[in-house]
């Protein structure tokens, strides 16, 4: 008798794994609480483009969606940093400038993938159920749906129900159950930069980053020629969106401070008007897992979105899943445990990185010392190849276990540092050989 698998959530994360488990033969049924997004529409100014890279990428190519999704997607091979006074800097994300991250609207990807899991016959979507009770022992589930109460039972259930995750809280009622919530002093705003004569207003080939110290906007190119642009702003305080409180003030603090943003964003006021203001969390728990119930995606890790990692990293769950219960001969309950033990280090790991990028973003990207470094380290890429290889490589350009990144990092460095002081000992001895001559 073939397994039935119920994922509770119907975003990237659950789509993509709806798939993977369809494919093994699995019935599968998702259950998500909106509406279909692909006939509904994103909410405004909730799009965030997503950076789909080597680890997304990776996950994409086990369902043959690799191609699909880059048909939609904009290479973007580093960042294109502004200056309070409209200069730009180009810094690029690899030491042969080859690589690059994909931007890609959260919509676009969630279509293709819901594409795909919907071909399958054995997977069914059910939108518009919103879980109301869950036993995760009995793995039962009753859900608010259209036409009234639903009930249902499945042999795993899977919560890919995102930051706020109601399987997550069903969890967090058994004891042993960790959680932690934190948010970030800092929100975010959508914003638009549309086409400037049918083109790209910016080059479409970078990130597009204005650093303030405390503060920054960034922004991804759009097929349709256009950049979503996103304020990372402190909640309270100067410079805040507590202080920039009307569409007047925020044109006058984006002429100020985004003078070169400013006079491509003809929509500026109506669009802080209108757009709302999100929060940006870090989620934290343990176990992922218990019995046949597992948590997947940022049910399990939510992160912020500064290392564009987030639907990534949910990716490489869905990866190590599936792998898991290959090698357990469909076993959900140790399959789910040790998919659980693997991957909680590397939702901590990222989280830890993410939130470091934000700091080298809107403070280090701009300052001549982290160019210094930046560029030093593209110098030792080029030379020793693999042996030295850059954190946001590491991140971005490899599957490289999150968790083992620091690590790498700190060892290359002192490597790095003992050879330079090699390299000085040998010239000063030379110097003084020839000295003595």
């Amino acid at each position: 008798m073939t397994d039935r698998v119920a994922i509770v959530g119907a975003g990237l994360t659950g789509a993509l794994l709806a798939t993977m488990l369809g494919r093994r033969g699995y019935d599968v049924v998702v259950y998500e609480r909106r509406p279909d997004p692909r006939h509904a529409g994103s909410e405004r100014g909730r799009s965030i483009n997503l950076a789909i890279s080597t680890r997304g990428l990776t996950a994409l190519r086990q369902v043959d969606l690799e191609d699909a999704v880059l048909a939609r997607a904009l290479l973007m091979r580093g960042r294109m940093i502004h200056d309070v006074a409209g200069g730009q800097e180009f810094q690029s994300y690899s030491a042969d400038g080859e690589f690059g991250i994909n931007s890609i609207s959260r919509g676009e990807l969630n279509a293709v993938l819901l594409d795909a899991a919907e071909e399958l016959p054995n997977v069914a979507l059910r939108f518009e159920h919103r879980l109301t009770s869950f036993d995760a022992d009995a793995c039962t589930m009753s859900f608010a749906g259209p036409a009234g109460s639903v009930e249902d039972s499945a042999d795993a259930v899977i919560g890919a129900d995102g930051a706020f995750s109601v399987v997550r809280r069903a969890l967090q009622a058994h004891d042993g159950f960790d959680f932690s919530q934190d948010y970030l002093s800092h929100s975010y705003k959508e914003l638009s930069i549309p086409p400037v004569d049918g083109d790209f207003a910016l080059d479409p080939g970078a990130l597009h980053i204005w650093p303030r110290g405390a503060s920054m906007m960034i922004a991804l190119p759009n097929l349709d020629r256009s950049f979503t642009a996103t304020l990372f702003w402190p909640r309270k305080g100067p410079g805040s969106f507590e202080d920039i409180d009307t569409p007047e003030k925020a044109r006058r603090y984006f002429d100020d401070n985004y003078p070169d943003a400013s006079e491509l964003m003809p929509d500026l006021e109506e669009d802080y008007r209108l757009n709302p203001i999100g929060s940006l969390l870090t989620v934290r728990c343990a176990p992922w897992n218990r019995g046949r119930v597992a948590l997947i995606g940022d049910a399990a890790h939510a992160i912020c979105p500064f290392y564009g990692q987030g639907a990534n990293a949910g990716f490489e769950d869905c990866i190590e899943l599936v792998s898991q219960l290959d090698l357990h001969a469909g076993s959900w309950q140790p399959a789910l445990a040790r998919y659980a033990e693997i991957r909680k280090p590397q939702g901590d790991a990222i989280a830890d990185l993410a939130l470091h990028n934000f700091i080298e973003m809107r403070d280090s990207v701009s300052s001549p010392g982290y160019q210094v470094v930046h560029k030093t380290e593209q110098i030792l890429h080029r030379a020793l190849g693999d042996r030295y290889k850059t954190r946001y490589e590491m991140v971005s350009f490899s599957t490289t276990p999150y968790a083992e990144i620091e690590p790498t990092v700190r060892r290359q460095r002192t490597v790095a540092g003992a050879l330079a002081a090699a390299a000085v000992a040998a010239i000063a001895a030379v110097g003084v050989a020839a000295a003595r001559r």
